[in-house]
């Protein structure tokens, strides 16, 4: 009961996260900047994957239930981390395209 508690507030954690950072994404003009949001919310849409394929497995029970939440954690997983490293990458870009910018 905890758990499913728990697992639940991370889906929702994660797609308030997700809001956020596509709204950030929207409103900045600058192109790393852009891309660093960009990334941070498709890590946030991975871990909410992740999360509600978690929580579907304490719900149901089943061979497809087992199929389905397997195949939303494995994918949920690969978009968590590949944007996580994207996201570790356009941070390096960040101060330096701040301050050719700045007028």
């Amino acid at each position: 009961m905890i758990l499913n508690i728990a697992l639940i507030a991370l889906i929702v954690f994660s797609a308030i996260a997700y809001l956020y950072f596509k709204t950030k994404q929207f409103r900045t003009t600058l192109t790393a900047e852009r891309q660093y949001y960009s990334s941070s919310a498709s890590a946030a849409l991975g871990a909410l994957l992740v999360s509600f394929g978690a929580n579907q497995l304490f719900l149901f029970r089943g061979t497809v239930t087992y199929i389905v939440t397997a195949i939303f954690i494995l994918f949920g997983l690969y978009v968590l981390v590949f944007n996580l490293k994207a996201r570790r990458h356009y941070a390096g870009f960040l101060e330096e395209e701040r301050r050719l910018n700045k007028k």
